[in-house]
């Protein structure tokens, strides 16, 4: 069974259009939560990130894996398939 992914986001956001951009590629289903305009859910996203304010902010089965230049990272490493379907 494959992980799951939740991605928060805001509107304009080139790090969070990127990151999207690699999901996709990959065929990675994920959860999109959009805190460009609603304080409650950034505030959940800052205190599920242990205080990271920047998005996005990506999980992976409830691990924090950072932003975008860390998915790519991960990517790059081989690291994002191993999560996404672990053995």
């Amino acid at each position: 069974m494959a992980a799951k992914v939740d991605m928060y986001t805001s509107a304009l956001c080139g790090f969070c259009t990127a990151a999207k951009r690699l999901l996709n590629s990959k065929d990675i289903a994920y959860e999109e939560i959009d805190v460009t305009f609603d304080r409650a859910t950034r505030g959940k996203m800052t205190e599920r990130a242990d205080g990271k304010t920047s998005v996005p902010q990506i999980f992976i089965d409830n691990v924090g894996i950072g932003g975008c230049d860390d998915l790519y990272a991960l990517d790059h490493n081989g690291g994002l398939d191993a999560l996404i379907n672990p053995k």
